[in-house]
């Protein structure tokens, strides 16, 4: 076992990859919350942002 949830953000991570998705498409691809995946979304989303204004207790 790799780790809880590992398959859900893998399978997310693997069909980003062979569809040769960019970060926009994560940003605007919908996730259902509470997620591994939506983490994906997020950390999308925050890619090309400052981490300490992103949230409180961010960085």
């Amino acid at each position: 076992m790799v780790a809880d949830n590992a398959g859900e953000v893998i399978y997310a991570a693997s069909l980003s990859v062979k569809l040769g998705l960019t970060v926009d498409d994560l940003k605007e691809t919908l996730a259902p919350y509470l997620t591994m995946a939506e983490g994906s979304k997020l950390a999308a989303v925050a890619f090309d942002k400052v981490l300490s204004k992103l949230s409180c207790c961010a960085g």
